[in-house]
């Protein structure tokens, strides 16, 4: 049983954890806002146009959503060239003891 991949570095899995908080917040942030039309709110009886937190809230959502998107994307990109690296220093090192046999 393997508890523990050696051949990635610890900063990598910081940043899957970043990474996968930042789109859970990123969801609820997108279900809070106000949608634009009736949508299926509107079809389920509920009100559609209307914010839990006052009309102005739609605007700063919106913001919020935008930056936090962009954030994460960026993180994406971030951990990707990280486990990039992470591939190539495994491939060129020396096959090292394994800690599982």
């Amino acid at each position: 049983m393997l508890l523990a991949d050696a051949s990635v570095g610890f900063f990598s899995h910081v940043l899957n954890v970043i990474i996968l908080g930042l789109g859970l917040l990123l969801i609820l942030t997108i279900l809070i806002q106000r949608g634009k039309g009736g949508g299926l709110v509107g079809a389920f009886g509920g009100a559609g146009g209307s914010s839990a937190f006052g009309s102005k809230a739609g605007d700063a959502f919106t913001r919020i959503t935008l930056i936090m998107a962009g954030v994460w994307v960026f993180l994406i990109m971030i951990h990707v060239n990280l486990a990039k690296a992470d591939l190539r220093r495994n491939t060129d090192a020396p096959e090292s003891s394994s800690l599982v046999k």
